[in-house]
C-alpha cells in the first residue's frame, strides 16, 4: 500500500551560485499517524514551490522523501533513502508529476535494506548519487558537513551528525526568505520521532550520537520539522521543540542517555550481511558481481 504524506510550499528568490553548492500555516506540533495523507500550501506571495511527498517501504519501515522545485522549467527533483524494491514506484511518480530526477541521496549506510540508489541510475540515465564522505561508501558525490545541494532554487544543508554510524549526516532544507518555511529536517537514524538509532554496530558512539543531535539537530528553529528514516509505531513527523520536550532518550542527561543505549539489548539486525556490503557500492553489489 502506497503511503505518502503531501506538502507544497513557495519560498521567493533563486539562490546565487556559491562554491559550495553542488548543482543540477505550520502544522501542528503533534506527530500525525501514518494513515493520514495532508497537503499543505506555505503561501509567501512567490511562485516558487517546493513540491514534497513522503512514501513509506513497509518491510524496513523506511521513508523516502521526494522533492522538487515545482516552478523551475527543467522541475529538477531528489529523493531521499531510496529502497531497492520500492524503486519503480518512486520512478513512477516522479514520472506521473513531470519531474527531472537529478539526484539519489542516503543520510548514511543503511544496515536494514538495500539503497535503491543505484539501481535508480541504471533505470534513469544522468541521475548522480550522494551520501557522505565520511561512510566510506561509493557514490557519485561524496559530501562533507557545510556542503549545499540544489536543485532548482531550493537546497539542502549538509549538517554531519555520526553516532549511529560514523557517516551520517542530516539533510536540511535552506536558510533565509528564499527557502520553504518552517525548515524540514531529513534525520536518517540520528533522530528518529521519540527515539534514535542504535549505536552499537558500524562504529557507532552513544556519546557522539548525543552531541550529534544536541549541536546540529536540536540547535536548528524549534518549528523545524523532523523527517527521520524509519518510523515503528505510525508517526509520520515531528518538530525540533517537540523532540527537545518529548523525547525519551535524548531529554535525559549525556550519562543517562548512555546507559540507556548500552541497555537496549536489541537483535542483531537481520538484513545487515546483505544490506551493508551492498550499500558501500551504492546498493549494487549484486548487479557488480553478476557482471563480473
Amino acid at each position: 500500500m502506497l503511503r505518502l504524506r503531501c506538502l507544497l510550499l513557495t519560498s521567493c528568490n533563486p539562490l546565487p551560485f556559491n562554491r559550495q553548492f553542488l548543482h543540477s500555516p505550520i502544522l501542528s506540533c503533534s506527530s500525525s499517524v501514518r494513515s493520514k495523507m495532508q497537503s499543505i500550501n506555505y503561501t509567501t506571495g512567490s511562485s516558487t514551490k517546493l513540491l514534497f511527498r513522503q512514501l513509506f517501504e513497509k518491510e524496513s519501515s523506511t521513508y523516502t522523501y521526494l522533492l522538487a522545485d515545482a516552478s523551475h522549467p527543467d522541475k529538477p527533483a531528489l529523493l531521499v533513502d531510496p529502497v531497492d524494491r520500492t524503486v519503480d514506484r518512486d520512478l513512477s511518480l516522479v514520472n506521473d508529476l513531470g519531474l527531472k530526477l537529478v539526484y539519489a541521496i542516503n543520510t548514511h549506510v543503511h544496515a536494514d535494506h538495500v539503497t535503491g540508489s543505484g539501481l535508480i541510475k541504471t533505470k534513469v540515465p544522468g541521475v548522480k548519487s550522494i551520501i557522505s564522505k565520511a561512510s566510506k561508501a561509493s557514490a557519485d558525490i561524496l559530501v562533507e558537513a557545510g556542503d549545499k545541494i540544489q536543485f532548482g532554487d531550493f537546497y539542502l544543508e549538509v549538517r554531519a551528525t555520526p553516532g549511529h554510524t560514523v557517516g551520517c549526516v542530516t539533510y536540511v532544507t535552506g536558510d533565509g526568505t528564499d527557502q520553504p518555511q518552517p525548515r524540514m529536517a531529513f534525520t536518517g537514524d540520528a533522530l528518529l520521532i521519540r527515539g534514535c538509532g542504535r549505536t552499537d554496530f558500524q562504529g557507532g558512539s552513544s556519546e557522539q550520537l548525543y552531541e550529534s543531535v544536541h549541536s546540529q539537530i536540536f540547535t536548528l528553529p524549534k518549528d523545524t520539522f523532523i523527517y527521520p528514516a524509519h518510523d515503528y509505531k505510525g508517526f509520520t513527523v515531528s518538530t525540533v521543540g517537540e523532540e527537545m520536550l518529548y523525547n525519551p532518550r535524548l531529554t535525559k542527561d549525556e550519562e543517562t542517555f548512555k546507559s540507556i543505549m548500552e541497555n537496549l539489548k536489541l537483535s542483531y539486525p537481520k538484513m545487515i550481511d546483505v544490506a551493508v556490503p551492498a550499500n558501500m557500492v551504492c546498493g549494487l553489489q549484486d548487479l557488480e558481481s553478476k557482471a563480473a
